[in-house]
């Protein structure tokens, strides 16, 4: 999956490379205020960011942590995997 996410992001313009890694190193480190984050319906640990035309999927672990589980490009399929 990191390699996935990687690939993404070297495909991208320099911007939008920086902004998607800003957003997530902030969701790693779990400063989510100002970040457009919402539940995905019909799961308790599943969250998404939307940065652009990306979605950032991730799970808040117990600790206070968070782990990123994908970085998709928005599609009618994006969250069907989840």
């Amino acid at each position: 999956m990191v390699d996935r996410m990687r690939k993404i992001l070297k495909q991208l313009p320099p911007k939008q490379h920086v902004q998607l890694l800003e957003a997530i190193q902030r969701i790693m480190a779990d400063h989510l205020i100002g970040l457009d984050v919402k539940k995905l319906q019909g799961r308790n640990d599943l969250y998404r960011v939307r940065k652009g035309l990306f979605r950032i999927i991730f799970r808040k672990i117990l600790n206070g942590e968070n782990a990123i589980i994908a970085v998709e490009r928005r599609s009618d399929t994006t969250y069907r995997e989840f």
